[in-house]
């Protein structure tokens, strides 16, 4: 496989890469953070080939990305320590595991990124997804990084130059009255309790 390098700046190379994960195929693109891989949501064979690029275990699940905040009620039932982490971070850094309403959790993320939130609303489609780097290797935060670990295993790359941020989002698990931040990345854990009302 021939990984193409698109150029964020061009809208029809946006439209590209939009294409490719319609079409089920894993893409690069960045993020506010870091660069992520993504690949429909809804396509069993896209999330394995996601999976396999990542070399993933499959008890780790995939965060979902959306494009406005207001979906995360498409995806979840969040409660309200949800909602209030959600208006105050997102679009931004952090990565909120939720109910789903159906007796399991779901990741969620509205990234601070136009080309990110572009890639999501022209592809109209639901995207998992993933730090672009292998096992054990710190994020990728350009493109020229995420080409020397995924050239020729992944179908493109969304090129906007180095990463605002170069740091993964904060991911943290509401369950109950439990607040538990499982990953502390750009949004420092303080700041989560606070919003949260919890003790720092």
């Amino acid at each position: 496989m021939r990984t193409e390098k698109l150029n964020a700046d061009r809208p029809e190379d946006v439209a590209r890469a939009a294409q490719l994960l319609r079409e089920g195929k894993v893409v690069a693109f960045p993020t506010e953070t870091v660069y992520g891989l993504g690949a429909r949501a809804d396509d069993p064979q896209a999330l394995a080939e996601l999976r396999r690029v990542k070399a993933r275990q499959e008890d780790r699940p995939f965060a979902l990305l959306i494009a406005h905040p207001q979906q995360m009620d498409e995806y979840a039932a969040p409660d309200r320590r949800a909602r209030a982490l959600a208006r105050q971070f997102w679009p931004g850094a952090l990565t909120l595991v939720v109910s789903d309403g159906k007796g399991g959790d779901v990741g969620l993320r509205c990234p601070d990124s136009p080309i990110a939130l572009e890639l999501l609303r022209v592809a109209g489609a639901p995207v998992a997804a993933s730090s672009a780097n292998v096992g054990g290797q710190p994020p990728a935060t350009t493109a020229g990084e995420v080409l020397r670990s995924f050239d020729g295993a992944i179908a493109a790359v969304l090129d906007a130059g180095a990463a605002r941020l170069g740091v993964a989002s904060t991911v943290v698990r509401l369950t109950g009255d439990q607040v538990e931040v499982l990953r502390e990345g750009a949004i420092p854990r303080e700041r989560i309790l606070e919003v949260a009302g919890l003790p720092r």
